[in-house]
């Protein structure tokens, strides 16, 4: 089969030819339609990730799919050949980036009914990092508001659909281009960050959940919007202690991660608020309750544009200049 794969840290992925793998007991083995590229794939490409979760290389690379199971392992109940599936791997398991995937049966669950596979593939990172935020860790509740940062981007539309869901009231960032397209997924207030100093504009008026995409000085300003007792929760910036419980990691990595986000944690206390990095995890029962949501209505994809499978370092290039209103995905059925 074919798979791109990473090699050494830092350089690029390399189409390689090999054997389809074999599920083990508690596996399913998916044949790939369809698989979304995200910017983890290009900080775990240049070795981001390597001190928490250290990779044996070489590695086929991808975190996210949807396709068809060709086989299961000897203990699988809960899927059978023929189901049409999606699932987030993680970024030790990966291996979505090519033809035929061995997935463990806990990161999978039957695809919406109501979407295609390539819409499918677009959800498991965005979804499960919109449900982990508002859900798992911010407890969004309704009457509350929230300010998505990013909003015409991939998480971001994803988490916007899902707050206004919640009962939420709806901030988010966007190029004035995005604003309308924003409005449409429910979005109540938009603040074109080109323009506009989301602080400035939310100074009368804070939020009680902050979802940051971006990272940076967006992080610490995010920290002055918000009502005490709030929080931020960050995908793209400083990483707290919470990621090494996660990766299993020692002590003297929690110790580095403590040391390395102590200014900003001390900033938020001082502040009365919070600041916790988020680094989803695979979850299929999570991935049952968004296709049920998907089915409902209640969400749908955002896809930006569909490339061939063959051109998958492509896509990733796509990704990483950004500019893109939801998800790039790859397909090995570019024909349909």
């Amino acid at each position: 089969m074919k798979a791109f794969v990473l090699e050494k840290y830092g350089a690029p992925m390399r189409e390689v030819a090999m054997p389809v793998p074999t599920p083990g007991p508690r596996q399913v083995l998916v044949r790939m339609v369809a698989a979304g590229v995200n910017h983890a794939d290009e900080r775990t490409r240049a070795g981001e990730f390597k001190a928490l979760f250290p990779l044996t290389l070489p590695r086929v690379m991808g975190g996210e799919l949807s396709g068809e199971v060709v086989a299961v392992g000897e203990q699988v109940r809960e899927f059978a050949v023929g189901d049409e599936v999606y699932a987030y791997t993680g970024v030790i398991a990966m291996g979505t980036f090519a033809e035929v995937v061995a997935v463990d049966v806990d990161a999978l669950a039957l695809k919406p009914a109501s979407t295609d596979l390539v819409g499918a593939a677009s959800l498991p990172v965005v979804a499960l990092t919109a449900w982990q935020a508002l859900v798992e860790i911010g407890h969004l509740q309704p009457g509350q508001r929230v300010l998505v940062h990013g909003g015409s981007g991939g998480v971001g539309s994803v988490a916007i659909q899902l707050a206004k869901h919640l009962g939420a009231s709806v901030v988010t960032t966007v190029s004035a281009g995005n604003a309308e397209f924003v409005r449409e997924l429910g979005a109540d207030e938009v603040i074109d960050y080109r323009t506009d100093d989301f602080v400035a504009r939310l100074a009368g008026n804070p939020v009680d959940l902050v979802l940051d995409t971006q990272g940076g000085d967006t992080t610490t300003k995010s920290l002055r919007v918000l009502r005490p007792g709030g929080t931020v929760i960050g995908i793209a910036g400083t990483p707290d202690p919470h990621l090494a419980d996660q990766a299993g990691a020692g002590k003297l990595v929690k110790l580095a991660l403590a040391v390395l986000s102590l200014p900003l944690r001390r900033r938020a206390r001082k502040l009365g608020v919070s600041y916790r990095f988020l680094f989803i995890h695979p979850a299929g029962q999570a991935l049952r309750t968004i296709a049920g949501l998907v089915d409902q209505g209640v969400l749908r994809p955002v896809v930006d544009r569909v490339l061939p499978f063959d051109e998958t370092p492509e896509a990733l290039k796509q990704v990483l200049a950004g500019g893109t209103r939801g998800k790039v995905v790859v397909t090995t059925r570019p024909d349909r």
